[in-house]
């Protein structure tokens, strides 16, 4: 297929279910917000993006993905980049360089089709592991950064009242799948937000005008940015942001249209930071999680993501930074619901690992003649190894904190399960050679008498 009867079929699928659905679309189109907003406006605030510049192009990546891939890929903050920059006061350089040194990392692994490799090594068990623990992760961020610090009736619009009635009306949705919830919720917020007095700290909404200011990062940001963000973000962005984000898009668009590559997942991270962190944008990546959240909420196609693009793009051009104050008094019940959900949503793709195959594993499985093995103990024994390796990848992302230790723990499990069998082959495979040996020097008219 060329890449112009691609764009057609996928234009032609975006319509379509537009068409079908468009509440739904518009309602997924909201799903990641609840990751988005937080640390996009923390960054903002700080000083270490600039607020045009990223809605500008997260708009444009979100239009390019949603009209290339058919899917809503989420465009997101890299989340080990925004903690380092939030927690130490990253200038708007110092961030640059460090989606700069990420883009050119991701860049370099997606030509050298070192990505394609790590898509067949990695096993599907630890793959697994990284996405239920980056849901776990977003269902513990919800419930500590955003609902937990809220009084029971204090403030009068953002309460752990409003958090219970949210969560109560997303159980209603569950019930209901055509209703739009995060559509519904969101509107509720904006009103909500809109209708609070601003303080003193928030600021007065009123318009600005996008003026773009490319700069080169010097070299001490240059150092600090590639050393404190971007190296603890690599592994991040690789296991999270394309492998695991292309194995889910695997699972929830089995059919049509056709998943993206991991190659592909790349080429889309690497270029969409290397174009944009020159303007102070901020360092963006595709997450698993977000594509959970925006499936769960209703999107089905890239058109739910092209429609956020489009919004994210005027206001990016029109508003600007003078939208800070509006995202600011966003209700964090609502926003804390937002993001359990699609954390729950993310971590239910653990329940399939047992049914999970490593393409070497299949291989494996296949007898001589082409028939598969039905022996009921091995194929027990194959799936509980695959949960326990699963259960500790998540344990090693959560109790550190960081995505690469769960991998390097569940690797490390998941080769001390293959041991065993590796080594009975190296003996095996050692004793018939032996064998022939022996046999050899008895020569030939002693095998014949026998």
């Amino acid at each position: 297929m060329t890449v112009i009867s691609h764009l057609r079929s996928v234009a032609k699928y975006n319509s379509q279910t537009l068409r079908d659905a468009p509440l739904a679309e518009l309602s997924g189109a909201l799903g990641d917000l609840g990751t988005l907003l937080p640390l996009m406006i923390a960054m903002a605030l700080n000083g270490s993006i600039d607020l045009s510049s990223t809605l500008v192009f997260t708009g444009l990546a979100n239009i390019f993905t949603g009209a290339f891939y058919g899917i809503p890929l989420p465009v997101q903050p890299m989340k080990a980049i925004a903690s380092v920059a939030i927690s130490q006061s990253f200038t708007k350089q110092e961030t640059a360089a460090a989606g700069l040194t990420m883009g050119l990392a991701v860049f370099f692994l997606s030509v050298t089709g070192l990505l394609r490799w790590l898509n067949r090594v990695v096993p599907v068990a630890v793959v697994k592991g990284i996405q239920v623990g980056a849901g776990l992760a977003l269902v513990i961020s919800a419930g500590t950064s955003l609902l937990v610090p809220l009084g029971w009736t204090h403030p009068g619009w953002d309460n752990r009242i409003w958090a219970i009635a949210a969560f109560l009306a997303l159980v209603i949705a569950s019930l209901f799948r055509r209703v739009p919830y995060a559509l519904i919720v969101f509107v509720i917020g904006l009103i909500i937000a809109a209708a609070l007095p601003a303080s003193s700290d928030h600021g007065v909404f009123s318009r600005a005008f996008w003026h773009p200011s490319p700069f080169v990062p010097s070299g001490p940001a240059w150092r600090r940015g590639a050393i404190e963000a971007a190296i603890p973000q690599l592994p991040l962005t690789t296991l999270n942001s394309v492998l695991a984000v292309t194995s889910l898009a695997a699972s929830l668009f089995p059919s049509n249209p056709p998943t993206p590559s991991t190659t592909l997942v790349g080429f889309s991270v690497a270029i969409a930071n290397i174009i944009g962190c020159w303007f102070g944008a901020m360092p963006i990546c595709h997450g698993s999680g977000g594509l959970a959240g925006q499936y769960r909420f209703g999107a089905r196609s890239g058109a739910s993501i092209i429609i956020l693009g489009l919004v994210k793009l005027v206001l990016g051009l029109f508003v600007g930074e003078a939208i800070l104050p509006l995202l600011m008094r966003f209700p964090k019940s609502i926003l804390g619901v937002m993001v359990l959900a699609a954390g729950v949503e993310l971590a239910k793709v653990g329940q399939s690992v047992i049914e999970s195959k490593d393409l070497w594993e299949r291989a494996d499985d296949e007898n001589a003649d082409g028939r598969l093995s039905t022996d009921i103990h091995d194929l027990e024994e194959q799936r509980r190894d695959r949960w326990m390796v699963m259960l500790i990848t998540v344990a090693g992302c959560l109790a550190f904190k960081n995505d690469a230790v769960g991998f390097l723990a569940g690797m490390i499990w998941h080769w001390s399960f293959k041991l065993p069998g590796l080594l009975g082959r190296f003996q095996n495979g050692h004793g018939s050679i032996q064998l022939r040996q022996d046999n050899s020097e008895e020569g030939p008219g002693l095998l014949a008498a026998r």
